[in-house]
């Protein structure tokens, strides 16, 4: 082992693996909300927290009841008053998996107290552990930023036809400039060199071209950290085949959703993820894995996912020592080939069950790892978390109606029936521009080979170029509408802002 790992070593031993750390010895006991959850989840949890009692760990578990019990009460979302009383107060919560009961009427658990809590921030480190762990990708050590509270988890859907369903994707400018410049933060504080915007811009222009526009803005004021775009769709085959390119990535909700499962399955095994939800007032710690009922109660469940999400939460109560020596144990065990069941394909010497793992750590807590790479943590910057939360609003711009798209349901018309139908129904104010279906301009000019469905956008725009109109020009074009027997299911009004468009060309025009 090289001088400076022995070095490091005696320091974890002596309790001080950061020397700018508070004194654990001498703080108090730092109340965290914990959830046992369903399933594992109880298992799990009790070795995860034997492990940290252990190590010396500066916690006072205050247990909630959240999940299914909770959900069979008759609270649908699945978590009662006196739980989002306790996690407000702690402000801290470490959680295994819950299940969220089949049929209807039940939303979410995770998504419900990601938005409720505003962790807006989850992080996802996906490391390969080879040769203890089976991987294909020795070198991987990737983390994934992923943005947490909008884009299409907003949840807002609609079914507007006997055909169309719809679900809006919601990209703001405050939400783009705190996930990115946590993602710099992070990388910076913690050693990174890279960091990979990852949308589909090329197609999303407004959406996803906001949160690239932001990622260069914020990017600008991080000139020591090297920084790249990718196209989502080769972004992520080049994550799952040369996962070891890649450093942290920053990324939009679905997309983050979607990678940061991959990466954890490159790593090994889902069960060895943990996971962080940080938000400007309260932070969420939990594996990634689910509550794998067909297990549960017999004892052989991985608590390593859990574990790493509570060494997350010990870096985050600035209890950096604490989480040093525990992931370094962790790491040791790995090493040594003591694995729980799931963990298959490696070097595995002895499979033990989820209390017998987490005696095994708990006996080489002060060992460090022999052959991967030694673990140590520092804890976070005061001044880096102020800059995490940073998000000044911006001066209004100049807005400008100047349109409006009109959706309307019929299946049993053409679009130049549509067409024709719609310019009688002009006013002195709006004239009609262009209609498409599924986003596909078919009239005028359309092709006969374009499929339609019986959802239409009709486009009416301000008569004289550059002209404005108001929501009285607007209703008397849909009154116009409706008089004529059209069902008009939704509109979305044309603006400019600061004499930028705020909409998109139909495909085709």
């Amino acid at each position: 082992m090289a001088a400076v790992e022995l070095e490091l070593l005696d320091r974890i031993r002596n309790g001080a693996a950061d020397p700018h750390a508070p004194s654990a010895n001498t703080a108090v006991d730092v109340p965290v909300a914990v959830s046992y959850g369903d399933g594992i989840g109880p298992e799990i949890m009790e070795a995860t927290l034997a492990i940290l009692d252990a190590a010396g760990a500066r916690i006072a578990p205050r247990q909630i009841e959240i999940g299914e019990k909770v959900y069979r009460s008759g609270y649908s979302a699945g978590i009662a008053p006196d739980a989002w009383s306790t996690l407000r107060d702690t402000r801290v919560l470490l959680k295994a998996p819950v299940t969220t009961p089949s049929g209807g009427g039940y939303k979410s658990l995770n998504v419900t107290l990601r938005k409720t809590l505003g962790l807006y921030a989850n992080v996802r480190p996906c490391v390969g552990y080879a040769p203890f762990v089976a991987t294909r990708h020795p070198e991987m050590n990737v983390v994934i930023v992923r943005e947490n509270e909008e884009d299409l988890y907003a949840g807002i859907e609609h079914r507007q036809t006997d055909e169309v369903f719809q679900c809006l994707k919601l990209i703001t400018r405050p939400g783009c400039e705190r996930i990115v410049r946590y993602a710099f933060e992070y990388a910076r504080s913690n050693g990174r060199r890279r960091v990979t915007c990852m949308v589909k811009d090329n197609i999303m222009k407004m959406t996803d071209g906001l949160f690239y526009e932001v990622f260069r803005e914020i990017g600008a004021s991080y000139p020591d950290i090297e920084q790249d775009r990718q196209i989502i769709d080769i972004g992520a085959a080049r994550l799952a085949t040369r996962p070891e390119q890649f450093d942290v990535i920053v990324t939009p909700n679905l997309y983050g959703d979607i990678l940061s499962d991959v990466a954890a399955e490159l790593a090994g095994s889902v069960g060895l993820a943990g996971s962080a939800n940080i938000g400007e007032r309260v932070a969420m710690f939990e594996a990634i894995h689910g509550s794998a009922p067909d297990i549960a109660g017999r004892g052989i469940a991985n608590p390593s996912g859990l574990l790493l999400s509570a060494v997350m939460m010990l870096v985050h109560l600035r209890q950096a020592n604490t989480a040093t020596l525990v992931h370094n144990a962790w790491l040791r065990t790995l090493e040594e080939g003591i694995h729980t069941a799931d963990v298959r394909g490696g070097r595995t010497r002895r499979t033990v069950g989820t209390r017998a793992f987490a005696d095994a750590v708990i006996e080489r807590l002060g060992d460090a790892p022999r052959k991967l790479a030694l673990v140590e943590y520092r804890n976070p910057d005061a001044q880096a978390a102020a800059a995490e939360s940073r998000h000044p609003r911006r001066p209004p711009a100049t807005k400008a109606t100047v349109g409006v798209d009109v959706f309307i349901h019929d299946g049993s018309t053409t679009p130049e029936i549509l067409g024709s139908r719609l310019s009688s129904r002009e006013t002195p104010a709006l004239k009609l521009r262009m209609i498409t279906n599924r986003g596909v301009k078919v009239w005028p000019n359309g092709f006969p080979e374009t499929f339609c469905t019986d959802h239409w956008r009709c486009r009416f725009q301000a008569r004289s170029d550059g002209g404005t109109i108001d929501h009285r020009d607007i209703i008397e074009l849909l009154t116009r509408i409706t008089d004529a027997g059209l069902d008009v299911i939704k509109t979305e009004n044309l603006c400019t802002f600061d004499g930028v468009a705020g909409y998109a060309l139909g495909q085709g025009q």
